[in-house]
């Protein structure tokens, strides 16, 4: 793991979406089994449940990151989250950006300002590895490649497209090395993780093959493993 920083401990992050398959209890069922894996695996273990979850997931004991978050204080924002309400949540922080999310550079900005002024952590998604080098000078907690064609794919971006990761660690640790490199879209089984981590990430993010899986624990078992 030639890219590996050490300051970050490894890191599987899911993200539920809005899928009927994690909403109400079936997404709180989700977040307890992902809360399970973490404590037994000690692998880090982040779930981001749709807003309606966000109280309720946090009392399970998991840790929980917001799907989204804008750059805005408190005030008269019809449809938008700000920082403040998500650690009034009890959250650690939130995705930003997500190709089926996405915000623009200024917003992006202002998002991981609030989020730092609140004291929580963010993951700032990029489609490539260029626009992850861009986001990584903003410092966030996290930069998340995520090639968008590949998400919900099945063909995982450290398979698939293993540049891509490699390019992305190389250009973030130059950009700033504190920032800890992601990679999503497509990461499916055991095997994609272990790709991944081998070629140096601090963590993963994944969707639908946690969310649809038959068996969630035992794949997420079975992906801490890799770990």
């Amino acid at each position: 793991m030639p890219f590996m920083s050490s300051k970050f401990k490894p890191l599987i992050a899911l993200n539920l979406k809005a899928y009927a398959e994690s909403s109400g209890e079936k997404g709180l069922k989700l977040c307890e089994t992902a809360a399970m894996v973490s404590m037994v695996s000690g692998v880090r273990v982040i779930v981001c449940p749709d807003a309606t979850l966000l109280r309720e997931a946090v009392k399970i004991g998991c840790e929980v990151f917001a799907q989204e978050v804008s750059g805005f204080e408190a005030g008269a924002y019809t449809g938008w989250t700000t920082a403040e309400q998500i650690r009034e949540a009890g959250a650690l922080g939130s995705l930003i950006n997500h190709s089926e999310h996405r915000m623009g550079f200024d917003l992006v900005e202002q998002a991981i300002r609030r989020l730092k002024a609140n004291k929580l952590e963010s993951m700032v998604c990029a489609q490539d590895e260029d626009e992850a080098s861009k986001m990584a000078h903003l410092q966030p907690t996290y930069a998340a490649v995520e090639p968008p064609e590949l998400i919900g794919s099945g063909r995982s971006v450290s398979t698939a497209k293993p540049a891509v990761v490699t390019n992305a660690i190389k250009l973030i640790r130059d950009q700033n090395p504190d920032v800890g490199v992601i990679c999503g879209a497509g990461v499916s089984t055991p095997a994609d993780v272990k790709k991944a981590f081998e070629l140096g990430v601090d963590g993963v993010l994944l969707a639908s093959a946690y969310v649809k899986a038959r068996d969630p624990k035992k794949l997420l078992e079975e992906m801490a493993a890799q770990v």
